[in-house]
């Protein structure tokens, strides 16, 4: 993600960051990078049906547009336990959805091939809604979901019936693996409820800053507080990765990918500060950044599935 500011294209545009968005004089953001969206696979559309899981929307917060996107297997037995992965997509903070066909894709295979219920948050963008929204609105979901391990009476009658709460899972790709990271951090710091335990945690190719100017974050956040911000670069925190409560990680990278040096960076400073849990990187050659969700059916992104459904299934 190591985009520079671009001289503006026409007098009435402010910013314009190629090839995500731009944003004009009177506020108006027109983005450039947008997969469609696609309705859940319990619609009446047909050809929203992803390989025999289900899937429902949920609105979480509705004054803040915030919610998520519930995976299910169909085969699943009435009242089985599976574990619970909380999905975070990437887009630069800015782009992309959870109700994208990219994303609802990628989750709906992840689930099919582990076998367990998932949770896609849909969190507000930047630069409109600008950092932290998308760190509060992720955690909003989390708790939400969390919740149900309280009583099993929560809304949800899927969480409620099929969670495994010891068993729970954090994933996300490039800005997403961002916000999956932190959602860890603060997992740690304020708890995820009595009887949840935050199993492991999957970065697919995450953006981490190096302590270099970044005009993008300098952008988006509505409360910069410089390079070395630890929700930036964790890495100059070595005390907030020291005590990630998981038991796993498992970070992922690509040999051409733009932001490759993000994920061995955080992976050779979880090994220097000690981190006690059991830590794994997957290199896969001749791939660029989120080659898997651009190109699911290639060979790699096979390879790279059946590892992180390896780590998911334990």
């Amino acid at each position: 993600m190591d985009l520079s500011i671009q001289i503006p294209d026409a007098p009435d545009v402010l910013h314009s960051f190629l090839p995500l968005f731009r944003v004009f004089k009177d506020g108006r953001v027109e983005r450039f990078s947008q997969t469609p969206f696609t309705p859940p696979s319990d619609s009446e559309d047909p050809n929203a049906v992803t390989g025999g899981v289900r899937s429902k929307d949920i609105v979480i917060s509705p004054e803040n547009k915030v919610g998520a996107r519930l995976f299910l297997p169909k085969t699943i037995k009435p009242d089985e336990k599976r574990p619970l992965l909380i999905y975070i997509h990437g887009g630069a903070f800015a782009i992309e959805s959870a109700f994208s066909i990219q994303y609802h894709n990628y989750v709906s295979s992840l689930v099919a091939e582990a076998n367990i219920i998932a949770v896609s948050v849909e969190y507000r963008l930047a630069p409109e809604h600008p950092v932290p929204a998308c760190y509060d609105d992720s955690w909003a979901v989390i708790n939400w979901v969390t919740a149900h391990a309280k009583d099993r009476q929560g809304p949800d009658l899927w969480i409620n019936n099929h969670a495994d709460f010891t068993k729970v899972f954090f994933s996300g790709d490039s800005a997403g693996g961002n916000i999956a990271h932190n959602m860890a951090v603060r997992a740690g710091q304020d708890g995820l409820g009595d009887g949840v335990k935050l199993e492991g945690v999957i970065l697919m190719h995450p953006f981490f800053g190096d302590g270099k100017p970044n005009k993008l974050w300098e952008l988006i956040c509505s409360d910069f507080k410089g390079w070395e911000d630890p929700r930036l670069n964790p890495m100059a925190h070595p005390g907030s990765l020291s005590s990630l409560v998981c038991g796993k990680i498992l970070i992922c990278i690509s040999e051409k990918d733009i932001i490759r040096e993000s994920g061995q960076l955080y992976y050779e400073a979880l090994k220097k500060n000690g981190w006690k849990g059991e830590l794994d990187l997957v290199d896969i050659e001749e791939e660029g950044h989120v080659f898997h969700l651009l190109n699911p059916d290639c060979h790699r992104a096979g390879v790279l599935m059946r590892r992180v459904v390896s780590f998911l299934r334990g």
